[in-house]
């Protein structure tokens, strides 16, 4: 995955609670194999209303959604993150998140950013002023600065070095193949062995 250091882009103000995985991306849309192509399901019912902030013009291009409290509940699907990656975000920041949600995030390089609900009421009042604001989210530094507002956020360290490096499940595990080669010349030859990496 893209490592997350910094980024600096626009935002989207999803001025809702309790968002879910089924309204993230609704399970009519969860047919398909691949972890791509998800982005243009993404708030598919509420994208029906012409008003509904994703459709306002002057959001087009935002990488970073301020949500409301509990975003991301529900089930555990990671298509949700999967559409939002797709469509274009980098950052979703909200005053919480549901747990299992936030942990997709991380898998994918989608960074959750947790800050007080005051916060981001200001962060989101800001941007409906004016939709051209930058934010600017540093994940080394773990602050949030833009649109009138600084703010730090807390992310474990483990996660924070991840995202850092780029390193997903997968490549947490690619850093080990000696280890693993070294295991797997130990065994029978008639257990189960996995193939050689190219």
């Amino acid at each position: 995955m893209q490592p997350f250091r910094t980024h600096t882009g626009t935002a989207i103000p999803l001025d809702r609670s309790d968002v879910d995985t089924d309204q993230i991306v609704p399970a009519e849309y969860l047919k398909r194999i691949e972890r791509t192509g998800f982005g243009p399901f993404l708030f598919a019912e509420w994208r029906k209303d012409p008003a509904f902030v994703l459709n306002d013009p002057r959001y087009e291009g935002a990488t970073v959604l301020l949500a409301g409290a509990n975003f991301g509940s529900g089930s555990s699907r990671e298509h949700a993150v999967w559409a939002l990656e797709d469509h274009g975000f980098r950052v979703v920041i909200a005053p919480s998140f549901a747990d299992i949600f936030r942990t997709n995030c991380t898998k994918v390089g989608l960074l959750p950013v947790q800050l007080p609900a005051a916060t981001v009421r200001a962060l989101m009042d800001a941007v409906l002023a004016d939709p051209a604001a930058p934010l600017t989210v540093d994940l080394e530094a773990s602050t949030v600065a833009g649109a009138g507002v600084e703010a730090s956020f807390e992310i474990d360290e483990f996660t924070r070095w991840r995202l850092l490096e780029g390193l997903d499940d997968i490549g947490l595990t690619l850093r080990h193949t000696d280890a693993v080669a070294a295991y797997e010349a130990t065994r029978p030859s008639w257990l189960p062995a996995t193939a050689p990496s190219a």
